[in-house]
């Protein structure tokens, strides 16, 4: 069995780099979208948020790839780039004043109680769908120094260059040696979209994505996944996740059994665990599978501010003990930990200290801090 091996930082000019679309995340509070009169803007993206975190919260150095459209909204986003710290390699697109190309806009309000958060997209003539292989010089960006590559399903499903473009950059980066890691984060309706676009039904696109992310994740060393992404995003067999409720590690280690024979590339496997009560209230761990040996997280409550972002929270946090060299329980609680924190606060990327991060990670409490 192949084990996780990460490179050292030494002479490298980046610890991760991610690639994925840039949105601007439009959240109107806890107010259904119909009544919102107005709505606070958070710069996102799945891998970003992850480069954004371990530069913010953990101090790394971090990149990402993505796709730029010079325009008011895009200056928007690249102001929040730089904020973050982030190193940016964009392929850029001019706007036509009219029809675009956009950056893209996620529509996500947070719920309250027994009314579930609501998400929903405007993707429509997005940038970050025109991009395809050969729009980065991989070799040029890898030649500098790169630890870890981090991309995710969302981006690559938003057209078939997308998924073309992630499997160049994996290959890429396993030949300059740097770690691989995907958070499949399957979502049917941007499969079904693009399938439908090319005359395909719905039981067509679910088989194409779970070819494409088949032949993704055989390039992959480190997977970020929940059953149900296992299930719909790899055709992996396992039980009804739509009817299971309660935390079960055990369920989620069997499917990795299964994973692990089907892609003997995969050095790590981890997931959050959340049994939703309400929109606010939560009971969260996570699990991880590393070299062959499984751990789990305490079980904590959480009281919900904004879910939105905790996924990627949690991946950060445990991308940075593994990268730091810490011993796989403790990262797994690092990310545990970040993930839980950051639902806490709007928005989807971290508003912590490595300090705070740590604390909690050791069975810190919400005690008033003088």
């Amino acid at each position: 069995m192949a084990v996780l091996t990460i490179p050292s930082a030494d002479g490298k000019a980046h610890d991760l780099l991610a690639l994925g679309a840039l949105v601007t995340r439009l959240d109107p509070g806890i107010i259904p979208f119909a009544e919102a009169n107005e709505y606070l803007l958070h710069v996102s993206g799945g891998e970003y948020n992850v480069a954004t975190n371990l530069s913010t919260c953990f101090g790394l150095k971090t990149a990402i790839a993505s796709a730029m459209v010079n325009y008011p909204i895009g200056r928007r986003v690249e102001y929040a780039v730089q904020k973050a710290g982030v190193t940016p390699y964009f392929k850029r697109f001019e706007h036509d004043g009219v029809r675009g190309p956009n950056m893209a806009i996620v529509w996500s309000d947070r719920g309250q109680g027994v009314r579930a958060p609501v998400v929903f997209y405007n993707r429509s003539n997005e940038a970050a769908q025109q991009l395809k292989p050969g729009s980065f010089d991989w070799d040029a960006i890898f030649k500098k120094g790169v630890r870890w590559f981090h991309s995710g399903g969302i981006f690559s499903a938003l057209s078939p260059t997308t998924s073309e473009l992630v499997i160049e950059a994996m290959r890429a980066a396993k030949k300059a040696g740097a770690i691989v890691s995907f958070d499949l984060n399957y979502r049917a309706k941007l499969w079904t979209i693009v399938a439908e676009e090319q005359g395909k039904s719905a039981a067509q696109a679910s088989e194409e994505a779970a070819k494409t992310l088949r032949k993704i994740v055989s390039n992959v060393d480190v997977l970020v996944g929940n059953e149900e992404d296992l299930q719909k995003g790899l055709g992996l067999k396992g039980q009804d996740v739509e009817a299971k409720g309660e935390l079960d590690p055990s369920a989620f280690f069997k499917m990795i059994e299964n994973a692990v024979k089907d892609f003997p590339n995969i050095k790590a496997v981890a997931t959050t665990m959340r049994e939703v009560h309400s929109t606010n209230r939560h009971t969260w761990s996570a699990v991880l599978w590393l070299d062959g040996k499984t751990y789990q997280a305490p079980a904590c409550e959480l009281d919900v501010y904004d879910r939105v972002g905790g996924g990627d929270g949690f991946a950060s946090g445990l991308f940075y003990g593994l990268m730091s060299g810490k011993q796989p329980q403790e990262a797994l609680n690092l990310g545990w930990a970040h993930g839980a924190l950051l639902t806490t606060t709007p928005g989807d990327t971290s508003m912590f200290n490595l300090e705070q991060v740590e604390a909690f990670a050791k069975g810190g409490s919400a005690r008033i801090q003088r």
